[in-house]
């Protein structure tokens, strides 16, 4: 039987452009540019590897979020997964972790899994716990922050490296997983891949096709809120010691009066 894993991968504004909030206090998607998210890009790796390394084994990318979210489904297949689902529907507008974790277990159960793979955080909300909330959703295990992970007789089995320590996980299938940045380095999609990717097939699905109500997710049913947010404020040109003497002592008073010394 085909080993189905499901990767769970976010759209997110790329970290480097002019990003801002919108007038509803949520993040103005449309003023900057969006990719997929990086640590993504380590769960979309480790499926290809347990994929490659099993007999049969199929790969799912699914992502929530509004048109341009395709982009990451193709940046994902082009790397070498099988197929995409793209969840869309404008209702979703401001849903927080708890209502995506709602969309996501039930897209993943829709669409057949014995194994997701998650980052360990979006790089925009970086908040870590949509996988955990989706384990709890579909009643499976989690294994999550993994270095290193491998799937054997319908067993994943991972490292987990803390400060002090390293933890040996297992969890038998179906389970839910997460990998960090240590996972291993993701692949760079080949130019056959770019072309092989605009053959395979996305599915779109609205609330409606997962029998949720518009009640459940969307910014006015968000569990979390932004009540306000400011600018950041501009950078200013940095203090400049001159030596003409004095230098070495007026910088230790700088560094001593900003708390540095």
């Amino acid at each position: 039987m085909s080993l189905r894993i499901v990767v769970t991968v976010k759209y997110v504004p790329d970290a480097t452009g002019d990003r801002h909030f919108a007038d509803d206090l949520t993040v103005d998607r449309d003023d900057v540019d969006g990719l997929l998210s990086e640590l993504d890009e380590y769960a979309v790796e480790q499926a290809l590897q347990i994929a490659e390394d099993a007999d049969d084994a199929e790969v799912t990318v699914l992502t929530v979020g509004p048109e341009d979210a395709k982009d990451a489904l193709r940046k994902a297949l082009s790397m070498g997964a099988d197929k995409a689902i793209h969840v869309e529907d404008e209702d979703l507008h401001g849903t927080d972790a708890i209502g995506t974790s709602l969309v996501l277990a039930k897209a993943i159960e829709k669409a057949g899994y014995d194994l997701v793979i998650s980052g360990m955080a979006s790089t925009d909300g970086t908040m870590g716990v949509v996988p955990a909330l989706v384990a709890e959703r579909l009643g499976v295990p989690q294994v999550t922050l993994l270095s290193q992970v491998s799937v054997e007789d319908g067993t994943v089995k991972g490292r987990r490296d803390g400060d002090a320590a390293s933890e040996q996980l297992e969890a038998q299938l179906p389970a839910v997983i997460s990998v960090t940045d240590q996972s291993g380095e993701a692949r760079y999609p080949s130019f056959k891949g770019i072309m092989a990717a605009k053959k395979k097939p996305v599915q779109s699905w609205d609330l409606s096709d997962l029998d949720i109500d518009a009640d459940e997710v969307g910014l006015e049913n968000a569990y979390t809120v932004v009540e306000s947010a400011a600018e950041r404020p501009a950078r200013t040109a940095g203090t400049i010691v001159k030596d003409e003497g004095e230098g070495g002592k007026q910088l230790a008073e700088f560094l001593a009066s900003q708390k540095f010394i």
